[in-house]
């Protein structure tokens, strides 16, 4: 698989470079924060290959590719689009668009999405911890029966518990950088919060704290392990306070008493007032949400079950992260979280509803989406599975929701739930208690046996194969138009200026010299001027005029890109002769621009005449000193 072309195609596709605020991806899903969403080819976008689905929330534009593919094409997007993007400064930031709830979800979700691996490595350590310690074989765990695994056990354990004892370090650094502040000063906070002078939250109860006596007033020297939502408000006044700071305090003094004042204030504010006030509401958050679960038993999680696929369409379950860190931090007094058991139910109802489209489906294309999406929603990831497939069938979906509802409402009435954070699905075994291992793997057969019944039960009855059927005839005629419109022999391709003819690797723009948008030549023009270079039909005109494609009657495509970073003029300079759908002959002028003006912007007049698809045919290029119209440069063989 071509990374860079995939790139080069999700750039080209959604305005090209400068139409790109911002880029960046979470576990299954590139994220792009576009100038103009209006410039964007959805349809364009969705044939790329490895893409899975495309959508558009808020003014997000949202590709999904699938876990580690994202990874690998988010790299190669930064690499492209050179140096790191973002909003301009005078723009008003993205999470202060929308209402209050999509604001808050977002800021939620910027914080913690980070520091998941962090949490899901300590949550299943904890869970290799239970299998060697928990009783599972005739009443003895592992360790008794093999005293040597002991050691083994002892050192798992300290290091699953590390990401939770010192979670307000991962959170103050997170959510300090997330606010404005400077993350270092934000995981410092963290630090002061779980220092070990201080008594343990986890021995609240048992031994009594140590006392500051500062002038008569006397501060309890309590830490905040495990703890959330008193990190989360402390990361935001110290990094309200360090900001400021910086604008108050003279230059030569910045660096010197900004974080110590910065750490001095929000520590004292941490301990006499934040701290206990904000310990106490998230301790009754957790424990009003487990038992308002555990009073209304197979109800709520039934009801919960089945909303929960809905939520995620949202993005409104990034929030649950905060109250279910809360809720398995607690564990000793919730029990466990409830959430992960329902994501699980969740998350192998739509791989199981996938799973059933791919018997169902006679479409090749929806079968691979579905083999892949499938087996990654069954592992914990859906977004490919919901958005590729159930979505877009819409009934399948339904179904889903239904299979999550009844799995989710059976596990409620056996009490399962999970010590550990993990991959939500048919791993999260590992993170149930050992005496839930049944109950949770009941509960995952029936969420997918109701899901993948419920989506035959559905195909049939809406008779949802017809509809492929009609879109593969539609596609049989347009191949047969297609077959019929195809033209034998070599095509000859005429240069589409005056000028110099090279090699497209020696282009001056790096992406093309890549040849990830097409084979073809650089034309560096005498004069400003582009004609059509064979008969043909015009198939794209940009908006911003500095670029035309051409159909040929083969079928084959060609792409004629005037001037450099020239979409940055956003016309200027620029006038068409040309609409789309016209019908051209070879000589025909297309479009004209100022060279000069292009100079003057500080941009490049270098023109790139691509072959984007060759339809099967071998492309013979042939480089020239000097090109005019009537100079064959290239031949389709």
């Amino acid at each position: 698989m071509d990374y860079a072309k995939i790139a080069s195609q999700v750039i080209e596709n959604v305005g090209g470079k400068d139409n790109i605020k911002s880029v960046q991806h979470c576990a299954t899903r590139l994220r792009l924060q576009l100038k103009n969403n209006d410039l964007r080819d959805e349809d364009a976008v969705s044939d790329i290959e490895g893409v899975k689905g495309v959508f558009l929330t808020q003014s997000q534009f949202q590709i999904i590719f699938g876990s580690g593919l994202v990874n690998l094409v988010c790299d190669e997007v930064q690499k492209q689009l050179g140096g790191d993007v973002g909003p301009a400064a005078d723009e008003e930031p993205e999470e202060e668009k929308g209402n209050i709830i999509q604001r808050l979800v977002k800021v939620l979700s910027d914080i913690f999405v980070p520091i998941i691996p962090a949490i899901v490595a300590g949550g299943l350590l904890m869970g290799i911890n239970n299998i060697l310690t928990s009783a599972l074989i005739d009443g003895k765990s592992i360790i008794e029966l093999y005293p040597q695994w002991k050691g083994l056990a002892t050192a798992i354990n300290t290091f699953s518990n590390a990401p939770f004892t010192f979670l307000p370090v991962l959170i103050g650094f997170s959510a300090t950088k997330k606010f404005g502040g400077n993350p270092y000063l934000g995981a410092a906070m963290g630090m002061i919060m779980v220092h070990p002078d201080l008594l343990s939250a986890y021995s609240i109860g048992i031994a009594d704290p140590p006392i500051w006596n500062i002038f008569g007033f006397h501060i309890e020297a309590i830490g905040y392990q495990g703890t959330v939502l008193p990190v989360l408000a402390v990361a935001f006044i110290l990094a309200t306070i360090e900001k400021k700071l910086h604008k108050v305090t003279p230059t030569w003094l910045d660096n010197l008493t900004t974080p110590l004042l910065s750490i001095m204030v929000t520590s004292f504010l941490t301990f006499i007032i934040v701290g206990p006030v904000l310990r106490e509401a998230g301790n009754l958050l957790a424990a009003g949400i487990t038992w308002l679960y555990n009073t209304l038993g197979f109800i709520g999680g039934g009801l919960f079950g089945l909303a929960y696929a809905p939520i995620c369409l949202t993005g409104m379950h990034h929030s649950f992260i905060a109250i279910e860190t809360q809720l398995i931090a607690d564990a000793a007094h919730t029990g466990g979280s409830f959430i992960f058991t329902t994501a699980s139910m969740n998350n192998v109802a739509q791989g199981a509803a996938v799973i059933a489209v791919l018997f169902l489906t006679k479409n090749e294309k929806m079968k691979s989406i579905c083999s892949a999406s499938g087996v990654s929603a069954l592992l914990g990831i859906t977004e490919p599975a919901m958005f590729g497939v159930t979505l877009k069938l819409k009934y399948p979906f339904y179904a889903a929701i239904i299979g999550s509802g009844v799995g989710s409402a059976y596990c409620a009435a056996t009490k399962v739930l999970a010590q550990a954070m993990g991959a939500a699905g048919i791993p999260g075994i590992i993170s149930m208690k050992p005496q839930d291992y049944p109950n949770f793997l009941i509960g995952l057969v029936l969420s997918m046996a109701v899901s993948a019944l419920m989506t035959v039960i559905f195909w049939k009855k809406f008779n949802l194969g017809a509809e492929e059927q009609t879109n593969k005839k539609k596609e049989t005629k347009t191949e047969e138009v297609q077959e019929v419109k195809t033209v034998t022999g070599p095509e000859d391709l005429y240069s589409p200026m005056k000028g110099e003819v090279l090699p497209i690797e020696k282009s001056n723009d790096a992406a093309f010299a890549s040849k990830a948008m097409g084979d073809g030549v650089a034309i560096n023009p005498e004069e400003g001027v582009i004609y059509a270079p064979a008969d043909g039909k015009i198939s794209l005109v940009f908006p911003t005029k500095h670029a035309i494609g051409i159909t040929l009657n083969s079928g084959a495509e060609l792409l004629i890109h005037a001037g450099i970073d020239t979409v940055k003029m956003d016309g200027e300079g620029f006038e068409l002769y040309v609409n789309t759908g016209d019908e051209v002959k070879k000589g025909d002028k297309l479009l004209s621009f100022n060279m000069d003006l292009v100079k003057e912007k500080g941009y490049q007049t270098q023109t790139m005449f691509l072959v984007a698809d060759a339809k099967g045919k071998e492309l013979e290029v042939s480089p020239a000193d000097k090109a005019d119209n009537s100079t064959k440069i290239m031949t389709l063989k």
